[in-house]
């Protein structure tokens, strides 16, 4: 009673059936504001400030220093450099392949061979091939948040057999101050929003780039217009509407460098303990241990040789310094390291590459949901933003060009590098089973692999048909020898079973019959 409001102890007293409804309805209304905890208004949330603003509201003022702070990071931090090795490193690998799909064989030929002239070729700096641009691209967009890719038309006498290269180009050179209709007024309804300029129907119609990147010395401050159809902006979207990428590094950005500070406190205060050797007690002042040195600035300094003994006089005492242990140290970093790898989407392990709290089973079943993620990542954002443009492009270039025919639909089916089984034979095993089982397909089972099924197929009879024509009979071969090594042709020929054996005779005899009947 005595926790009551004041009024309803009044109504209460003087009612007690109105009050007696009055505290059910309120104890009601407590239950509801209890359905949603993270709601509710109190100590323990009283300095918690969520902002209901939308996704580019939130990014546009905070990306810049976002982006700073994660490359600052990646330079100056172990582990978050080691972050970006594993990232590219699973995501990429040696690249996504890709094999060309047409209902003309040798038009599909034609494709990968011009294919494989422009990836040797398709790095405008001329530093790389498309393998190392897909690695440099996610790098960026670890660091970043996004990476913009420029499709670089060339002139046939360019020397090129395909006249078309890729410019990667971090995003700082998307020109983030361009919002609204200004610029002039932009056309049927167009606006811009962070450098991008939008359509009435909110497509990409073109993006507003600088020259050369504004942190460089004598970089150009104006910003230039560029068809969307010129240029693949690549990032994570992780909310509808959002126009801009956030680096991946944003999660973790203070907790890494809390960490990093922590961990150089500690290794500060290591040095310190570790200067002080010993410390003598009663001497005088003319009296030392050992040799004496004077500093320019008049300080004693007492040195120490291995093997000493010295005497000391009476009253003298030398306490040896004991460096004080760092008690949690090692289990702090542990967790703190968990969750800043959680924060970037990778395994403890894959983080640090400490591999002493992990077995068979754990790690297996850690690198499997990790994959999962890298699978997402490689066929939601790397496929359909980076991959699949490049190779439409690609194909538009060498038609015109006269390399391939035109008014042909050229698809393409890409490949991406397999993972590495934790313990390759049981894997192996298990696929074998699974297809002796009927619950997987042979072409299924080479995909797995991370080759393209097809291909496979092809040159396992290719071989097939060399090795006998030239005779050759290898215990590897399942069509000449069994598992065990046993020549196939030198194995008796199965007993015939007898239910089989009874049924033809049965058979048999019944076929007698008939003729007999019919000869009657």
């Amino acid at each position: 009673m005595s926790s009551m409001h004041w009024l309803d102890r009044t109504i209460a007293t003087l009612a007690p059936g109105a009050g007696l409804r009055r505290a059910r309805q309120r104890q009601a209304l407590d239950v509801l504001a209890r359905a949603y905890e993270g709601a509710k208004q109190g100590r323990r949330t009283e300095g918690w400030i969520a902002a209901g603003s939308g996704a580019n509201a939130e990014i546009a003022p905070a990306l810049s220093r976002l982006r700073d702070r994660s490359r600052d990071l990646v330079r100056n931090n172990p582990y978050a450099a080691k972050a970006v090795e594993a990232l590219v490193s699973n995501m990429i690998g040696t690249g996504l392949m890709p094999r060309a799909r047409c209902a003309d064989p040798e038009i599909a030929r034609q494709a990968d061979q011009l294919w494989l002239a422009f990836s040797a070729r398709s790095d405008a700096d001329g530093l790389t091939d498309f393998a190392g641009l897909q690695a440099l691209c996610v790098r960026s967009l670890v660091e970043s948040g996004e990476v913009l890719v420029r499709l670089r038309d060339r002139r046939l006498s360019d020397g090129l057999q395909v006249p078309l290269q890729l410019q990667v180009i971090e995003a700082d050179h998307l020109d983030g101050a361009q919002n609204g209709p200004q610029r002039g007024e932009l056309p049927g309804g167009a606006h811009l929003a962070q450098g991008v300029e939008f359509g009435p129907l909110g497509q990409r119609k073109a993006y507003w780039l600088f020259p050369r990147h504004p942190g460089e010395a004598g970089g150009a401050m104006r910003s230039v217009r560029v068809e969307a159809r010129n240029v693949l902006h690549v990032f994570e979207r992780l909310r509808p509407g959002q126009v801009r990428g956030v680096p991946w590094f944003a999660p973790v950005i203070v907790k890494l460098r809390d960490l990093d500070e922590y961990d150089e406190a500690e290794l500060v205060r290591k040095k310190i303990e570790a200067c002080f050797a010993a410390f003598v007690t009663g001497a005088e002042d003319e009296q030392t241990l050992g040799r004496a040195h004077v500093q320019a600035n008049g300080q004693r300094v007492e040195g120490f040789e291995p093997g000493m003994i010295e005497y000391l006089e009476p009253g003298q005492d030398v306490t040896f310094a004991s460096p004080s242990a760092a008690g949690g140290y090692s289990e702090y970093m542990r967790m703190q390291l968990h969750a800043i790898a959680a924060g970037v989407g990778l395994t403890y392990e894959l983080l640090t590459g400490d591999l002493s709290q992990v077995n068979y089973s754990s790690i297996r079943a850690g690198l499997i949901e990790f994959r999962r993620r890298m699978e997402a990542l490689q066929w939601q954002l790397l496929v359909p933003g980076l991959c699949q443009p490049v190779w439409e492009r690609f194909v538009l270039a060498a038609q015109a060009a006269g390399k391939l025919p035109p008014d042909v639909e050229i698809g393409v089916e890409w490949t991406a590098p397999r993972f590495e089984a934790v313990d390759p034979l049981k894997d192996i095993q298990a696929d074998v089973l699974a297809v002796r089982a009927g619950v997987m397909t042979l072409k299924e089972a080479i995909a797995r692999q991370g080759y393209e099924p097809s291909a496979v197929l092809a040159e396992f009879a290719q071989t097939n048909a060399e090795i006998d024509g030239l005779g050759l009979i290898f215990d590897s071969d399942p069509r000449r020898s069994t598992k065990t090594g046993q020549d196939r042709g030198a194995m008796p020929a199965p007993a015939a079973n007898s239910n089989e054996t009874d049924r033809s005779q049965k058979d048999g005899g019944e076929k007698d019959e008939e003729d007999d009947d019919e000869t009657n």
